[in-house]
């Protein structure tokens, strides 16, 4: 069993939706005995970073994500939730996020319209299997205003939007994806599909 965890702010049915697609055995729950008990971890989030982060404080589910992966379980943050596995955020203030990956989220300062919003094309950095079934400058489906600063040694792929938006990252048994592949047509699919295969090895 893989949970998608249900901290209050999620696209919860489109994401289950899309993993149950490709026959991954999925539950949504915020109990604790639950995400200790599953096989990795699946992290979504839509909305704000200072209220996302909150809540998960707030229940104490910080604290039983952050443990878990650090015995090695997999986990993949969708959207807001791979911003959520950075260190910090500033997004209506400061913000300590589950600093998992080091790195901060920072406001999308451009001369284009923000949100960075509709489909842009993907460029690989780096070889990974998650990008196994999929081929440079396909396209898939953004919708943020805030994206992920570091030194880019966990960049898998990124987009460019006057700036070079970090799209895939890894560190280790941790993934996250800017971009929605529940929205994201074939593409979306095939990149949950490689993650499928990575998870149920």
């Amino acid at each position: 069993m893989h949970v998608i965890i249900d901290y209050g702010m999620g696209n919860l049915a489109s994401v289950q939706r899309a993993f149950e697609k490709l026959n991954v055995d999925v539950k949504v729950s915020n109990k604790e005995e639950d995400i200790r008990n599953a096989k990795s971890l699946i992290l979504p989030g839509v909305g704000a970073f200072r209220d996302a982060i909150k809540l998960l404080d707030e229940s104490g589910l910080s604290a039983v994500i952050k443990d878990e992966v650090s015995k090695g379980k997999y986990i993949i943050g969708i959207c807001l939730g791979m911003q959520l596995l950075y260190e910090k955020g500033y997004e209506y203030g400061d913000y300590d996020g589950l600093g998992i990956i080091k790195g901060n989220i920072q406001f999308l300062d451009v001369k284009l319209k923000v949100p960075h919003m509709g489909w842009n094309n993907l460029k690989f950095n780096k070889e990974d299997p998650i990008l196994k079934y999929i081929k440079q400058d396909e396209y898939v489906y953004f919708i943020h205003s805030y994206y992920a600063a570091s030194d880019n040694s966990e960049l898998v792929a990124y987009t460019e939007y006057e700036k070079k938006i970090p799209a895939i990252v890894r560190k280790d048994n941790v993934y996250g994806i800017q971009f929605h592949p529940e929205k994201s047509g074939e593409t979306g699919i095939n990149i949950l599909k490689a993650y499928k295969e990575i998870i149920e090895k």
